[in-house]
Order: C-alpha cells, then sequence, then structure tokens
C-alpha cells in the first residue's frame, strides 16, 4: 500500500494532553474511524504487515482495538476473540492483572474461545508501555492458543514498549 493514503490515514489521528488525567497524552482516532477510507486503509495495511499462517482469530483488546479488529477480522475471514476489560463478560476464561502508564488494570478472554494451538493476532490501537499487549498476549497463552503478532496503529517508541512483547512479532503503522 502507498504510504499517502496510510499516512493520510493516520494523520487524521489527533493528541489530546491530559486526558484522561494531567500528564498523559491521549491518542483521539475518531476522527480516523469516521472517515472510510482511512478505516479501510488501516485494515488494509494490518493486512500487509501480518503473516497470516496459522492465523484463525482476532484477539481485539477493549475498547479502540475492538473497532479494528473487527474490521480486520471481518475483511479478512477471521474470528474475533474480544480481550475484555475485567468485569464484562458472563463467562471468563482467564484473567491476567497488569501495569499500565497511568495505573493497574486487568485484562479477561471468554472460556471455551481459543482452540488449542490457534493461532491469534492481536489487534490494538496504541502501543505505550505494553502493558495491555502483553497482558493480551499472556491471556492468549494461558488459553492453549499461539500469538500470530501484535499489530497497532500507534507505537510510542519512547515508552518501550516492544521491549515488553520479546518473543512476538509486533507491527506498528506508526511510531511516535
Amino acid at each position: 500500500m502507498a504510504e499517502g493514503r496510510l499516512g493520510r490515514a493516520l494523520d487524521l489521528v489527533r493528541s489530546v494532553p491530559d486526558w484522561p488525567q494531567p500528564g498523559v497524552l491521549f491518542w483521539d482516532l475518531t476522527p480516523l474511524l469516521a472517515d472510510a477510507d482511512a478505516m479501510a486503509a488501516v485494515v488494509d495495511a494490518f493486512a500487509e504487515a501480518h503473516d497470516r499462517d496459522g492465523t484463525g482469530a482476532v484477539g481485539a483488546i477493549e475498547a479502540r482495538g475492538f473497532l479494528f479488529g473487527a474490521a480486520f477480522a471481518a475483511a479478512h475471514g477471521y474470528g474475533v476473540v474480544p480481550v475484555r476489560k475485567a468485569g464484562k463478560l458472563p463467562v471468563v476464561g482467564h484473567r491476567v492483572e497488569y501495569r499500565l502508564e497511568y495505573g493497574s488494570a486487568a485484562l479477561e478472554v471468554p472460556a471455551d474461545v481459543i482452540r488449542p494451538g490457534q493461532g491469534v493476532v492481536i489487534i490494538d490501537d496504541v502501543l505505550a508501555t505494553g502493558g495491555t499487549a502483553a497482558a493480551a498476549c499472556e491471556l492468549v497463552e494461558t488459553a492453549g492458543g499461539v500469538v500470530t503478532g501484535v499489530c497497532v496503529l500507534i507505537e510510542i517508541g519512547a515508552l518501550g514498549g516492544r521491549d515488553r512483547l520479546a518473543g512476538h512479532k509486533v507491527h506498528a503503522l506508526r511510531t511516535l
């Protein structure tokens, strides 16, 4: 894909300082989400970046990863495994607690939706410290799946999140 189309899509992302709390720079993806060509450019870029061999599902991280993960899965014939914040699933298979850039959290996956040996690509919006993506990888592996890659729109390189994903293929559409 030409960098021009993807570049235009990623240029729609805007930064919002001090949200959700002072000192945090939030990346607002809503202008990109509202633009059909921008969404298509992101889905196409994920497809080009990800090695499809062995992948059978997308692990879409709540909340904005749901949007990109579901679009990618629908376009390329994958199922979607929601990687949810704690307390949102009626039947929890596995849970992992982890540290965020500005606090702590927990993620869960539903019971019995990842088959043993199934390849799962993790999709999220932003890779910052890597805690959320690492927790999602741990959940997939604990459930018996195999992480086939991690794809994100934006990586904040200075925060070192990629280092926490050692051993996994990581692809960011833009690194800041």
